[in-house]
Formats: structure tokens, C-alpha cells, sequence
């Protein structure tokens, strides 16, 4: 076999009535993704939980395969949707009458801050990237972790933040990137240093190196007190 046969790499044994066929193929699987979508009961799709992002991969596969494979028939393929849409609503309908089936397939939200501090049972149980938490909360407007009375991460994965009055923001612990927040094991000068790890603020000394008493981390940052500008 010649590499970069252009006739095998761009044709095979395609002939121009299935490139038609295609076209009409495509039209078919569009359709079908449409009308799950539309009747599945969907407004949007901004966000998808786990369940309904299982739904929507089997949508693609399926809709994948039938657009350009000839041996795939197009009766089965929606029999496949029609399947899946039975079996999505009859799902929603017993979680909507289920609190039990609903925490078990969509989860519940979890409480990441509380006062301005993490939540530590919430860290030892989420695998939670710290960076994709802190650019979601830069992109609200948080500048540190003191300005939040309580945040909460939904089953969607959005984060929902509720915030101090400004005159009760207390010091926390920067949510600024790395090179713009330093982090210390040894207090360079006499100031409020929030632990990287918990959120936990503490006035240290000079040259002092101490474990956090909330979660015995011993890596500090300088800790802001500045009110939430929105």
C-alpha cells in the first residue's frame, strides 16, 4: 500500500452517490439528536450532569456511525434513540420522585467554603483542581477566600458563591495564580499569612515557621483583606 495515496486517503471505494447519501445521512442523524433533545425535556445544554452527559455520548457514537458508514442502517440507529429517550425519561421521572435515586445519579452539592475557610471534609473527599476553582472564582470577582461567606459546588459543576457585607470581608487566603501569590515555609516579615492548604489565617513573626493549627500544612501565603469590588 502507497502512503498518501490520495484516492484511497481521500475517496476509498466511496463513489459520489454515497457522498450524497451522506449529506442525507447527516440530515437523519441531526434530526434525531434534535428531537431527543427537544423531548427529553432539555432547555439547554450549558452544563450536563453525568447522567445526561452518558445520554448524550451514545447519542454521538450512534449518530457518529450512522453518518458515513454504509453497513450501518438508519432504522436501528433510531430505534437506538428511541430506546434511549424511553429509558432517559423513565430515569428523570423516578428521580423526580426519588431523593434517594436523585443523590445516587446526579449527586448533591457539596459545601467547598464555609467563612471564609475551606471546608476540610469537602478537600479529603473531592478530587478538586485548585486552579480551575480559583480561575472559577476570579471569574466572580473573588480575590480572596475572605470575602466568601459560603461557596457551594453544584451538581451541574458550577460553583455558587454567597459573600460578606464589605465591612465583615475578613483576611484569606489569595486566589490570585501562582506568580502572583509567593508561598512561604518560613515567614520572611511580620504579617497575616493565610495556609495554602485550608485557608486558615494567622499573624506570624519574622523568620517563624509554623504549622497551620487547622490542617498542620506548613505553607503560607500573605493573606488579603480587601473588600469584594463586583
Amino acid at each position: 500500500m502507497n502512503s498518501f495515496g490520495w484516492q484511497r486517503l481521500l475517496f476509498h471505494d466511496a463513489s459520489w452517490s454515497f457522498l450524497g447519501e451522506i449529506t442525507f445521512r447527516v440530515l437523519v442523524a441531526y434530526l434525531l439528536v434534535f428531537l431527543f433533545l427537544k423531548f427529553s425535556g432539555r432547555r439547554g445544554i450549558r452544563q450536563l450532569s453525568i447522567f445526561e452527559l452518558v445520554a448524550i455520548l451514545i447519542l454521538g457514537s450512534s449518530a457518529g456511525d450512522v453518518t458515513y458508514r454504509e453497513d450501518v442502517p438508519l432504522v436501528p440507529v433510531a430505534g437506538v434513540f428511541v430506546s434511549l429517550l424511553v429509558f432517559y425519561r423513565a430515569t428523570t421521572w423516578v428521580m423526580n420522585r426519588s431523593e434517594r435515586v436523585t443523590a445516587l445519579v446526579d449527586g448533591k452539592p457539596v459545601i467547598l467554603i464555609r467563612d471564609g475557610l475551606y471546608d476540610l471534609d469537602t478537600l479529603m473527599d473531592l478530587n478538586v483542581s485548585e486552579d480551575e476553582f480559583f480561575m472559577e472564582l476570579r471569574q466572580q470577582s473573588v480575590e480572596h477566600l475572605g470575602q466568601v461567606r459560603l461557596g457551594i459546588l453544584e451538581t451541574d459543576g458550577e460553583v455558587s458563591l454567597f459573600f460578606f457585607e464589605s465591612e465583615s470581608v475578613r483576611p484569606g487566603l489569595s486566589v490570585m495564580p501562582p506568580e502572583l501569590r509567593p508561598e512561604y515555609s518560613c515567614a520572611p516579615d511580620e504579617g497575616r499569612y493565610a495556609c495554602n492548604q485550608c485557608g486558615f489565617t494567622l499573624t506570624l513573626q519574622a523568620q517563624d515557621r509554623r504549622r497551620c493549627p487547622r490542617c498542620n500544612k506548613q505553607s503560607w501565603s500573605k493573606a488579603l483583606a480587601n473588600a469584594r469590588v463586583s
